[in-house]
């Protein structure tokens, strides 16, 4: 990791740089494939899943035999553990549900929002050097819970076109019917076409590679909405002398292992705790079986030493991490200054893993800075914001001349003319029960 001792101010945007890769010719050879898709369909989706998975497959739907295998072989503790996750992942989630306040704007004008879920999502769930189980809790509960009628997942086949039974045993206790052994760009193709086997859907939710996340920007332009432009994941720490250096480490390396292409940083006030955190990391480094991954991240990193607290947290909020880990004597304090972050762990005792498996956030969330502008996944993502209102022949006597006078201003006669309708009638019943 580089280290950086109170760098000047105008140093800290180059500083900050995610990691950057070759991605020429990425979203021609995406839209290549996407296209054929659309066209093709099924054959399609044969022919990439063969030539990208290594594997041949003639039906892409897991069966309920597959889902009972999966249930069997996977192990009494790990179902367990699963099971307490998910538990806590709907108690925070059903929290988030709204009620319905009817709001009167002005006598007579009732004006009123409500939620509803949106139709038909689709999740994306990557099976690669990690099966993301966890992901299927974090996306097919809030979907559930939201009450969206049409759930589908797709994850990648293995060798011997079956996917990993931790993915299936999730999504069968989360109440997924629908699974498809389909990943890579193709099952973001046919989620957003659909194709004779797989349904089309509204919404696409779910992290990948750099493939399927061209594919998810590609799509979002004219076929489907997505959860959030996101890329490889990231962790920011801030820490001072009462922070522990293995703890930080840790943290660092739980970030750093998910791919060659995440960044952790270390903001401090302490410049004894960066040694002290470099030897930590060196020790636990050894000891890890994704150490080669790991390892490449952290050449992408950052460690800091920012004397002055105020300084930190500007620099927080210029980087907007997707993870910030708070573990400072006043991490409250300093939590009430961050404007943008997308998940916050506060005080040494609360890792970044437990957001991403088991406390009950959602752990898909925003990076490559966009915390600026965007929300991690929650129920609201499940959900549209329609809006009503009612107004009685008494609110429109009053508020419609406002609105004639507004939409006269703006050369929108038509607009006017649909309240001056409405008046005449109302004072000419008015005069003639008079």
């Amino acid at each position: 990791m580089k280290k950086y001792i109170n760098p000047d101010q105008n140093l800290w945007l180059e500083i900050l740089k995610r990691p950057l890769f070759d991605v020429s010719g990425l979203y021609e050879n995406v839209q290549d494939i996407l296209n054929t898709i659309k066209s093709k369909g099924d054959k399609a989706l044969k022919l990439f899943t063969e030539k990208y998975d290594g594997v041949s497959i003639d039906d892409f739907i897991v069966t309920k035999s597959e889902l009972a295998e999966a249930e069997i072989n996977l192990n009494k503790e790990l179902k367990e553990a699963i099971k307490i996750a998910a538990q806590n992942i709907k108690i925070f989630h059903k929290s988030q549900k709204k009620e319905v306040y009817k709001v009167e704007t002005s006598p007579g004008v009732l004006c009123w929002q409500k939620q509803v879920p949106i139709e038909k999502v689709g999740l994306y769930i990557p099976g690669g050097t990690a099966p993301l189980f966890s992901t299927v809790l974090m996306l097919a509960l809030p979907a559930q819970i939201a009450g969206c009628e049409e759930i589908i997942l797709c994850s990648p086949p293995d060798k011997n076109g079956k996917i990993h039974p931790a993915i299936l045993y999730a999504a069968k206790l989360s109440g997924i019917t629908k699974i498809y052994k389909l990943g890579g760009v193709q099952a973001i193709g046919a989620m957003a076409f659909g194709t004779e086997t797989i349904p089309k859907v509204d919404k696409i939710f779910g992290p990948g590679n750099q493939y399927v996340m061209a594919a998810k920007q590609i799509v979002s332009m004219n076929d489907v909405s997505i959860d959030m432009p996101a890329g490889p994941s990231e962790v920011a720490i801030i820490a001072d002398e009462t922070s522990d250096s293995a703890f930080i480490a840790a943290d660092l390396l739980s970030q750093a292992e998910h791919g060659v292409d995440s960044q952790v940083i270390l903001v401090t006030s302490d410049k004894n705790l960066i040694n002290k955190v470099e030897e930590e990391l060196t020790y636990q480094l050894n000891n890890l079986p994704r150490k080669g991954i790991a390892e490449k991240a952290l050449a992408n990193s950052r460690l800091i030493v920012l004397e002055n607290q105020n300084e930190i947290i500007e620099l927080i909020n210029q980087y907007a991490p997707e993870h910030l880990i708070i573990a400072t004597k006043d991490y409250l304090s300093i939590s009430e200054k961050i404007k943008n972050a997308g998940s916050i762990f506060l005080g040494n005792y609360t890792p970044e893993s437990a957001g991403d498996y088991a406390s009950g956030t959602n752990h898909t969330l925003p990076t490559n800075g966009w915390a600026k502008s965007y929300s991690g996944v929650n129920l609201d993502s499940f959900m549209k914001q329609i809006t009503y209102q009612e107004i009685s022949a008494e609110g429109l006597q009053t508020l419609g001349p406002v609105i004639e006078t507004m939409a006269e201003a703006e050369l929108l006669h038509a607009h006017k003319n649909a309240v001056t309708l409405r008046l005449n009638k109302l004072n000419k019943n008015n005069f003639n029960g008079a």
